[in-house]
């Protein structure tokens, strides 16, 4: 869902998002007590103190107001981790990096990026810029918080506001410290690559990077599953699968960097006509074995008919309806001299298997995602 857009970037939630909100507001209002006595071991710890500052806890303890704070809290960190996207975004749009969105999620934010293969010297400032604003966050709310233990004329607000920065503060520096855990895709491990790719090729780079990111998800998952921390398993995994996607992406935009849709599109084409009865179009895929066929009227394009329009109706549907009643309109076209990758990322995004290619209005040429695998193989040769 978007909410809005600040620097120009969108600014998209995700269902899960709606979920751990009152999660973790539960979770800190459940255990206020324990949380503001490690809060105040926190502020002795930073200020080298060898007695415990007190905290009044009267407002924090009173009737709901431990789940109130606890959703403040939680609102808070997201708030940060949000900033800590913002952060990466602008670094990125300062080098020329266009950022179609940021998305805040169950396990904090993904800043989305239309980038091809990464710059070391980008990269590097890119990824730094998250944590580095997630610690002077975290610092600035722990001064806060500690200020505000030296508010004589109300106590318990003081207390309140003390248990809530703190708790911002602590976790935006543990944030910081999590996030540069060199376990690629995260911060870390994006500097790890860079730091790499200035010694080596980026395949490479990205090779050994994605190693040490599955090394240290192994280790989270064995932590977690010893200590029954499923937080820690699902982390573990995220890292895991993160990693190999990575790798995998950044093989495909190195071995297609030379490669444009026109070397290899296919054609001519075979489409079809708006009129055409659906129960012809699917005997003509049985026949070519295609599973997607552009739509021309009159010279122009006008659609795309696929296997997934055909079976969003209903078998006995299918019989008195005609092309035009179930193709897809204003289909996504490149011209011919477009980078394959982009067309692997708008089939990824998008999750289309073939795009039309169109070179001044006229249909010249289909890529499809078979196509640019078998590419992909012969390159690898």
């Amino acid at each position: 869902m978007r909410i809005g857009s600040l620097f120009g970037f969108p600014i998209l939630i995700h269902w899960t998002f709606l979920i751990i909100i009152p999660l973790f507001a539960w979770i800190i209002g459940s255990t206020v007590l324990p949380l503001t006595s490690f809060i105040q071991g926190f502020y002795s710890f930073i200020t080298f103190n060898s007695y415990v500052i007190p905290i009044d806890t009267s407002l924090i303890t009173a009737g709901f107001m431990p789940y109130i704070l606890g959703a403040i809290v939680a609102i808070g960190l997201f708030v940060g981790v949000l900033i800590h996207e913002i952060a990466h975004s602008l670094v990125a749009k300062k080098n020329g990096i266009k950022i179609s969105s940021i998305t805040l999620l169950i396990f904090g934010g993904v800043s989305t990026m239309e980038e091809g293969s990464p710059d070391p010297k980008v990269e590097l400032p890119m990824a730094l810029a998250g944590p580095v604003t997630s610690f002077v966050i975290g610092v600035i709310s722990t001064g806060l918080g500690y200020a505000s233990t030296f508010i004589p004329t109300n106590p318990p607000v003081a207390g309140a506001f003390a248990f809530a920065f703190g708790y911002l503060g602590l976790t935006n520096i543990l944030l910081f410290g999590f996030n540069m855990i060199p376990a690629f895709p995260m911060d870390g491990g994006r500097v790890l690559r860079a730091w790499f790719a200035k010694r080596m090729p980026l395949p490479e780079a990205t090779r050994i990077a994605a190693n040490v990111g599955k090394a240290f998800a192994v280790i989270f998952g064995i932590i977690g599953v010893i200590g029954l921390n499923p937080i820690l398993i699902l982390i573990a995994i995220f890292i895991w699968f993160g990693a190999g996607q990575e790798a995998s992406a950044t093989k495909y935009n190195f071995l297609l960097k030379d490669v444009s849709v026109a070397d290899m599109m296919s054609k001519p084409v075979i489409s079809v006509a708006p009129e055409m009865p659906v129960r012809n179009v699917i005997e003509l895929m049985y026949s070519s074995k295609h599973l997607g066929f552009p739509v021309v009227d009159r010279g122009g394009l006008v659609g795309m008919i696929t296997v997934a329009d055909v079976h969003k109706m209903h078998p006995l549907d299918r019989e008195a309806m005609q092309v035009r009643d179930v193709m897809s309109r204003q289909p996504i076209t490149l011209p011919p001299e477009a980078p394959v990758i982009d067309a692997l990322r708008i089939m990824s995004v998008r999750d289309i298997g073939r795009i039309p290619v169109v070179k001044d209005q006229e249909l010249v040429g289909i890529v499809t995602r078979t196509d640019i695998l078998k590419v992909i193989e012969l390159k690898e040769i």
